[in-house]
């Protein structure tokens, strides 16, 4: 019986859609996550009558055929690049993107990453880090005399220091962004890396053409809403159930067949 292989189908998609739905409420405290979603697709269908297909010598045609389909497979696990709540900080280094953009990230074998996530410190040397300890792209150090530390909505890094009543401009940040950002490949620590998908970097500075201005320490939540991703859960839980159901009773059904006498 079909519905045996369909239904199993059935129970693999949703236990795919689960697994999606619960890394998202993993992540709804992560630092500029962005919320997954699955995306299905049903399978090739069987045409026991193909629709219009000749059906006597006169020429008459079959209006709708007779098509079973063979079950749903997930055809992609989509990122919404939506913006998330903000949150206020005292961190003067934490910075947060409202609007379009991504913070560049020099890793430590030499690629560029990008993130939404603008928790940076300060390493040994003064240079704005992650708190990997990635430096932030292009570097920028920060005198170790700096009374204060200022960085505007363009990304301009400005210090206040000793016996100077003018700030000084110790840096500029500039922004990334991509055709499709939803085809950025995520390896986790909050960083994204440049994909054929995602298409090629646009660099430029914040607040100007489409990158989105910066807030000083401020921080980009994650754009998981709990209730909807709680009721997702609910209705992946349900199709799951009715998804066993099916080869439940399909089972049933074949037991059936074969106590006949």
């Amino acid at each position: 019986m079909r519905s045996l292989d369909i239904g199993a189908t059935g129970m693999l998609a949703q236990q795919l859609n689960v697994d999606v739905i619960s890394n998202n409420i993993a992540n709804m405290t992560t630092t500029g996550y962005k919320r997954q979603r699955a995306a299905f697709q049903d399978l090739i269908y069987q045409n026991i009558d193909r629709p219009g297909s000749t059906s006597s010598d006169s020429g008459t045609t079959v209006p709708t055929g007779l098509q079973l389909g063979l079950g749903v497979r997930a055809g992609a696990v989509y990122r919404e690049h939506a913006q998330g709540p903000l949150r206020i900080t005292e961190n003067p280094l934490d910075l947060a993107i409202t609007g379009e953009g991504f913070f560049q990230i020099q890793t430590p074998n030499g690629d560029i990453a990008y993130t939404r996530d603008g928790t940076f410190q300060l390493n040994e040397n003064g240079e704005l880090v992650t708190v990997q300890g990635f430096v932030v792209s292009p570097g920028i150090t920060i005198p170790a005399d700096a009374l204060s530390i200022d960085i505007n909505i363009n990304g301009e890094v400005l210090v206040s220091l000793p016996n100077q009543t003018a700030s000084s401009n110790v840096g500029q940040l500039q922004l990334a962004n991509f055709v499709n950002p939803a085809g950025l490949e995520a390896i986790g620590s909050n960083l994204f890396l440049q994909t054929d998908a995602s298409g090629t970097v646009t660099t430029g500075i914040a607040g100007q053409n489409e990158f989105g201005p910066l807030q000083q320490s401020a921080l980009e939540l994650s754009n998981v809403n709990v209730v909807a991703e709680i009721t997702e859960l609910i209705s992946a839980q349900r199709a799951y159930e009715m998804n066993s159901n099916i080869i439940s009773t399909s089972d049933e059904m074949l037991q059936t067949a074969t106590q006949l006498r």
